[in-house]
């Protein structure tokens, strides 16, 4: 069974799986390895995955607020810079 995928499904899968590369490298394996103990690695990890979670919900949130501003569907008129 053969699945055809567009371009962009293709860079989707790609930029996720460099995001999931930089958070690991430059956030997972720092906070693991400053602790010593197998219960702090544990729970360094697990704060960590906090992090994660915070930064894939601010990303949705922003997309959201773009994608509707850019379609005009919420009103910025209240804006200072808005004509």
């Amino acid at each position: 069974m053969v699945i055809a995928l567009s371009e962009n499904w293709w860079l989707l899968g790609a930029a996720s799986v460099i995001s999931l590369a930089a958070f690991i490298g430059l956030i997972m394996v720092p906070a693991m390895s400053s602790f010593g103990r197998w219960h702090e690695k544990l729970a360094a990890g697990f704060l960590s995955l906090f992090i994660l979670g915070t930064l894939i919900t601010v990303g949705i949130l922003l997309g959201i607020f773009y994608v509707l501003w850019s379609h005009d569907i919420i009103v910025t008129d209240f804006l200072p810079w808005s004509n």
